[in-house]
C-alpha cells in the first residue's frame, strides 16, 4: 500500500469506516453500473487504504547512545554511496507541517483515499477548493539547512541519491540531482480521463481566473495548511468555489499527480528505486517514521541485503528495531553536526 500525500479531513464524515450507517461507499451512484464486485473492490480498497493512514508506529526498540548512533551514522556517511530516505520530518523547518509528530497534521484531519477522491465528485471538488486556498504556501515553501546539507553531502560523495516520501519538491530546488520522489509531485497535475500533465502553477493561474475575488475572501492560518497545501475551509467556501476542466479534454477529473493512499507507487518509479538501492551501500532514513510501507520496504530489502541502517528522526520509527544506528534528534541539527565532521 503507497501513500498519497493529498487530505480533505471533511471525508471522515464521508465513508471514515467504509460502507455503513447508510452511507454510500465511494462510487456507488457512478458505479452502480459495473455491478456489486467493482463496489466491493473500491470499498475493500478504501478500508484497507484507512488501516493504512490510523498505524500508529511506536517505540520498538531500546533508545540509543546519540552519541554511538552519530559515530554510526558518520561511519556510514564517511564511507559514500548511501542511499537517503526523507519523510516530513526535513521539511518542518519549511514551514510545512509533518504528518505523526507531536503536532502533526494527523491529530486534526486524515487524507482521502484515492478511491474517494476517484468516485466521490463532492469529495474531489473539495479537495480543489481547499488546495486552492492552501497550495500558495507550499508553493512559497523554500528549501530549509537541511534539504541543503543533503545537497552538499551528495556533490561530495557521501549520497548516492534520495528517495523522498514528500511531494514538495524542496530537496532538487535546493539541488540534489539524483532524486526519486516516491510519491510523486504536487507540482504537477494529471488527467484521470485523457492523461494530460499540466504544471500547477497553469492550472493555479486558469482557478483564479475562474475564481474573482475567492481569495481575498479567505483568512488563510498557514499554521493549519495540511503536508499537502490545504486547508479547512467552511462549506459555503467550497460550494462556492468553481473548478477548471482538463486543458485537452474538458474533464474535471484532474488530480495532483502524487500518489494517494489506496493507489500504488508507478512501476518505473520502483524500478529506478531497486537501482538505486543496488547502487548504494547503506540506507539512512531521515525525518520519517517509515509508517508507510512503500518507504520502509527498502529498509527491509537493505536489511535483507546485509546493508547498515541508520535512523535520524525525533520520535519513534516503524524500523527502528531493525536499524543499525538510531539517532534519536532534531534532523536540521543532527545534519549540520555530520557536516562539521565529514567536510
Amino acid at each position: 500500500m503507497a501513500t498519497m500525500r493529498m487530505s480533505d479531513g471533511s471525508a471522515e464524515n464521508v465513508l471514515a469506516n467504509g460502507a455503513g450507517s447508510g452511507e454510500a461507499t465511494p462510487g456507488r451512484g457512478r458505479l452502480s453500473s459495473a455491478g456489486p464486485a467493482a463496489e466491493l473492490a473500491i470499498d475493500t480498497a478504501h478500508k484497507a487504504a484507512l488501516r493504512s493512514i490510523a498505524r500508529v508506529v511506536d517505540e520498538t526498540a531500546e533508545p540509543q547512545d546519540p552519541a554511538r548512533a552519530e559515530a554510526g551514522i558518520y561511519s556510514m556517511l564517511a564511507a559514500g554511496d548511501v542511499l537517503v530516505i526523507t519523510g516530513a520530518g526535513i521539511s518542518t523547518d519549511s514551514g510545512i507541517p509533518d504528518y505523526r509528530g507531536p503536532n502533526g497534521s494527523l491529530k486534526r484531519h486524515r487524507p482521502m483515499t484515492y478511491q474517494e477522491f476517484k468516485h466521490d465528485p463532492a469529495a474531489r471538488h473539495r479537495y480543489w477548493a481547499r488546495s486552492f486556498v492552501g497550495w500558495r504556501h507550499m508553493h512559497t515553501a523554500a528549501p530549509n539547512r537541511g534539504h541543503y546539507l543533503l545537497a552538499e553531502f551528495e556533490r561530495h560523495g557521501q549520497l548516492s541519491g534520495i528517495v523522498t516520501q514528500n511531494v514538495d519538491g524542496l530537496h532538487v530546488a535546493a539541488g540534489s540531482e539524483n532524486v526519486i520522489p516516491l510519491h510523486g509531485d504536487l507540482s504537477l497535475v494529471r488527467c484521470l480521463n485523457c492523461g494530460n500533465v499540466e504544471s500547477r502553477p497553469n492550472l493555479d493561474a486558469r482557478l483564479v481566473e475562474a475564481n474573482p475575488g475567492y481569495l481575498e475572501r479567505i483568512e488563510l492560518d498557514p499554521s493549519a495548511v495540511n503536508p499537502d497545501g490545504d486547508v479547512t475551509l467552511e462549506e459555503r467556501h467550497v460550494d462556492a468555489f468553481v473548478m477548471v476542466g482538463c486543458i485537452v479534454c474538458g474533464s474535471v477529473e484532474l488530480k495532483p499527480d502524487v500518489v494517494y493512499f489506496g493507489e500504488n507507487v508507478p512501476a518505473e518509479r520502483k524500478k529506478a528505486v531497486a537501482e538505486l538501492e543496488a547502487a548504494s551501500r547503506g540506507v539512512l532514513v531521515v525525518g520519517s517514521s517509515l509508517a508507510v510501507m512503500s518507504g520502509y520496504k527498502i529498509v527491509l530489502d537493505a536489511v535483507r541485503e546485509s546493508k547498515p541502517v541508520g535512523i535520524i528522526n525525533g520520535g519513534p520509527s516503524r524500523a527502528d528495531a531493525k536499524a543499525d544506528w538510531r539517532w534519536r534528534a532534531r534532523v536540521g541539527t543532527a545534519l549540520e553536526r555530520l557536516r562539521n565532521d565529514l567536510l
